[in-house]
């Protein structure tokens, strides 16, 4: 397979070399480490963000030039969150550009593909807690701290240290101040030329939250809006950052062109939400609560990504919003990322199947599948439960750094799980079930070279490891191909789905810790797997060429 094109890194060398009038064969460029760099950096293909916007109106191409400098500033504000002072984690590079380009694609030294570890010489382990707590506390300091102080343990918070060094909460309005206000000054530009009123009433409300901390309004809001061609996700977001407690939610940015001729294929999808709740495999205690009536499906063209979203391995599909008050009152929306994906699909889906499948199921392995895991995984979000039964408060609260994984985890199987309904009840057509299975095979494999470090790897693992044990799939050792058995792997899925059910809603933190510790690993045999996809130069994930004068050619 081509090495992919790296643009932007022979930009900047060359900008380099005559900023310091060197001699090429001297520069960091002809050294080793830069060398080892360039090797991380074609981990990545790259990919243009591009979409058609004829079909908007003038004013509408306006906003989308507004919305995605909105979400710019979120850059500034996650660097901060990740590491701290960005200038300073640039200067790590000694100036050597492919360095350089390391470090932006990771918001920081810690390698988000390879489990968080550093790839600068000298730099420490990356801390749990990111940068949002202080490197010296202890978590028996905070637990102590938090009961007097629950603001400590708020979403919009980083914790901090006053002058006698006591633990306080600094309201993310306050600390990011500059950056929310230019953010939203430029959704309230926006909003003055947006062709849909509900995306101008969100624009607004959004805009407002920034400043205030204050996200609900807003969130209800986004729901309400069911014809809008353009969206966007601003703000303080999603909690995989905070491997500490999974309390702080992360900064991040999406400017999307919805593909209404898709959205309307998936429209229908939604209204079948409640029956596939009751349908669960699950004792009936852990499927009491009734999903919202108002979520529905959607597919866009993503057209850029800030902060949270642009790190590491790039996120192809969103269920918003987190809020659990928000999600059992109005349900959630389901935002899939067509050409993000179809670029995966290509780049990554395609070649890991011809290596790891067998030829006989490699036909399996279709985009349409790929697309359809995808879109159910992030309604699965949806099902379940959300507040433990034996008073524990919310799953995300008692199950603390492990809520981000097991939610992933449930999201995945019992994804699946609904596919398979849906084809028994005659509700999906095309393509077949095996499909859906065998491509969920590949996409495992895809997913846990993110590492098992990240949310998702951790999910990957444990339900690698559970479908193995349950004999879903087999390793051919002459081929080193994985087939699928599609009885075990539909019994694996109903077993799978029920443990994680249950353990969500026990809140049941010491069982899922001890899950993890046991089956959130990656297994010797898989490993050398997954150095041979390296070996052969195929891509773990995608970079993107960005911004307005990609999206508009100038």
């Amino acid at each position: 397979m081509p090495t992919p094109t790296r643009s932007l890194f022979f930009l900047l060398a060359t900008i380099t070399l005559i900023a310091c009038d060197a001699d090429p064969s001297d520069g960091p460029e002809n050294s080793e480490e830069h060398q080892r760099m360039h090797a991380l950096l074609d981990q990545y293909a790259t990919v243009r963000l591009e979409a058609d916007v004829s079909h908007l109106s003038e004013n509408d191409q306006e906003v989308v030039r507004l919305l995605i400098q909105a979400v710019q500033p979120m850059d500034e504000v996650f660097w901060y969150e990740a590491y701290g002072d960005r200038l300073a984690a640039e200067e790590l590079s000694r100036g050597d550009p492919a360095t350089l380009e390391y470090l932006r694609v990771n918001f920081g030294p810690w390698d988000r593909l390879h489990g968080d570890e550093s790839f600068i010489e000298g730099v420490a382990a990356k801390p749990a807690g990111a940068n949002f707590y202080p490197r010296d506390m202890t978590t028996e300091e905070f637990d102590a701290a938090v009961v007097n102080n629950p603001e400590l343990g708020s979403l919009y918070t980083l914790v901090r240290r006053d002058e006698s060094g006591e633990l306080i909460a600094v309201p993310y309005h306050e600390q990011f101040a500059e950056a929310h206000a230019e953010a939203a000054a430029k959704l309230r530009e926006a909003a003055e030329l947006a062709s849909d009123p509900g995306l101008a009433h969100y624009l607004r409300l959004r805009a407002s939250a920034l400043e205030t901390d204050e996200y609900r309004a807003s969130d209800m809001a986004w729901m309400d809006m069911k014809d809008n061609p353009i969206d966007i996700v601003i703000g303080p977001i999603e909690t995989y950052e905070d491997q500490l407690y999974g309390y702080k939610a992360g900064h991040e940015g999406y400017v999307l062109i919805k593909d209404m001729e898709w959205s309307d294929r998936l429209s229908r999808f939604a209204a079948l939400l409640p029956s596939l709740q009751r349908g669960l495999p699950v004792d009936a205690r852990y499927k009491a609560e009734t999903p919202g009536t108002d979520s529905d499906l959607n597919a866009y063209d993503v057209v850029y990504y800030a902060g949270d979203a642009n790190a590491g391995s790039k996120t192809i599909a969103i269920n918003l919003p987190n809020d659990e008050q928000v999600q059992l009152a109005r349900g959630t929306r389901r935002l899939q990322l067509k050409n993000a994906m179809q670029a995966k699909f290509d780049q990554i889906m395609v070649p890991l199947g011809e290596q790891l499948i067998p030829e006989d199921q490699r036909a399996h392995v279709t985009f349409d599948a790929f697309f359809g895991n995808t879109m159910f995984h992030e309604v699965a979000h949806g099902l379940g439960i959300k507040n433990t039964l034996n008073g524990r408060g919310t799953v995300r609260t008692a199950l603390r750094e492990h809520a981000s994984p097991m939610e992933e985890g449930k999201a995945d199987v019992v994804g699946l799980y609904m596919v398979t309904q849906l084809f028994e009840s005659g509700e999906l057509t095309e393509g077949s079930i095996e499909d859906h299975y065998v491509t969920f095979l590949a996409g495992i494999f895809r997913s846990v070279r993110f590492g098992a470090s990240s949310a998702h790897g951790q999910a990957n693992m444990v339900r690698f490891n559970y479908f193995q044990e349950q004999g879903a799939f087999t390793r051919d050792e002459a081929s080193g191909t994985y087939r699928v058995d599609f009885d075990a792997m539909r019994a694996a899925v109903d077993g799978l789905s029920e443990l994680i059910l249950t353990l969500q809603g026990n809140g049941d933190y010491e069982g899922v810790d001890q899950l993890m510790a046991e089956k959130g690993v990656v297994p010797t045999g898989l490993q050398a797997d997954l150095d041979r996809l390296d070996a052969l130069g195929i891509p773990r994930d995608i970079v993107f060429e960005q911004g307005i004068g990609v999206l508009f050619g100038r």
